[in-house]
């Protein structure tokens, strides 16, 4: 059986009926790192590389050759707020992720960040399109920015996770690793009644399958209480975008946790 053989019965067994979810806990948070010297001196000594999550990535960050990466998402990928799509997080993902490797123009190796965000989508409309603007892409890794929309629009919290995970499963099928990011802290979502329940089953969902979590509202949190921006730097007038500012965090937050996930740095490192 192909892989997209597979992948399309992962999603048509997610659209037949329910599935439950299990298991409860999140991955931490990784702060901004500098280049590869620092990245040597963070190894044990004991082992070339740290226990990495993210396989493939790590294999292919071991060696010269292309990464790709799919960012996918709502609004919140595709830049909505920002001053414009080179401000939004995945074109400053795929920057840092070559400044943190010193990625050249002479470099054998390359990163790529795909934006596949959609404003206003929901978990349904994110698995209408997963084959098309994911999957098609043939990616090495996937950033899966999800669960902000539901609770707005009023999808079920079992049909948010029953996709979200049909989701996961599907990426996986083809090889290509996958991250999470849960919901922004912001006022528009704080106002929904239940709207944390979504990022609580997104979190336990991540934890059952060994999946690593970008826990946007967690970092937005600790940005205010350490004093690097205020909410109103963070997120825009309409009380649900991200600014640049907050974007521009959010993609060091995001790149440094994805070197966790590639057993780059030390967990312990991890903290913003």
């Amino acid at each position: 059986m192909s892989f997209r053989t597979l992948t399309g019965l992962i999603l048509a067994a997610a659209l037949a009926g329910p599935l439950g979810v299990t298991g409860a806990g999140a991955q931490p948070d990784a702060p901004p790192v500098t280049g590869p010297r620092v990245l040597e001196s963070q190894k044990p000594a004991s082992a070339d590389r740290l226990p990495a999550k993210l396989v493939r990535l790590a294999s292919l960050l071991g060696r010269d050759g292309d990464v790709r990466i799919v960012a996918f998402g709502s609004s919140s990928t595709e830049g909505a707020g920002a001053s414009s799509p080179a401000t939004a997080y995945p074109a400053l993902l795929e920057r840092d992720l070559e400044e943190r490797l010193q990625i050249g123009a002479s470099s054998r190796r390359s990163i790529t960040v795909i934006n596949r965000g959609k404003g206003g989508d929901t978990s349904e409309a994110m698995a209408r399109r997963l084959e098309r603007d994911v999957l098609a892409e043939r990616p090495d890794l996937v950033v899966w920015q999800t669960g902000s929309n539901d609770p707005l629009a009023g999808v079920p919290l079992e049909r948010f996770v029953e996709l979200t995970r049909a989701g996961i499963l599907a990426i996986r099928a083809t090889g290509a690793d996958v991250v999470l990011m849960d919901q922004q802290w912001c006022q528009r979502l704080t106002g929904v009644q239940g709207a944390e329940r979504y990022g609580e089953a997104l979190h336990a969902l991540a934890a059952e399958l060994g999946v690593p979590v970008i826990r946007r509202r967690a970092l937005m949190q600790s940005w205010v209480t350490h004093g690097l921006m205020t909410p109103a730097q963070m997120i825009g007038p309409d009380g649900l975008h991200m600014t640049d500012a907050g974007y521009r965090q959010l993609a060091r937050a995001a790149a440094a946790q994805i070197l966790v996930g590639a057993g780059l740095i030390q967990p312990s490192l991890a903290r913003n």
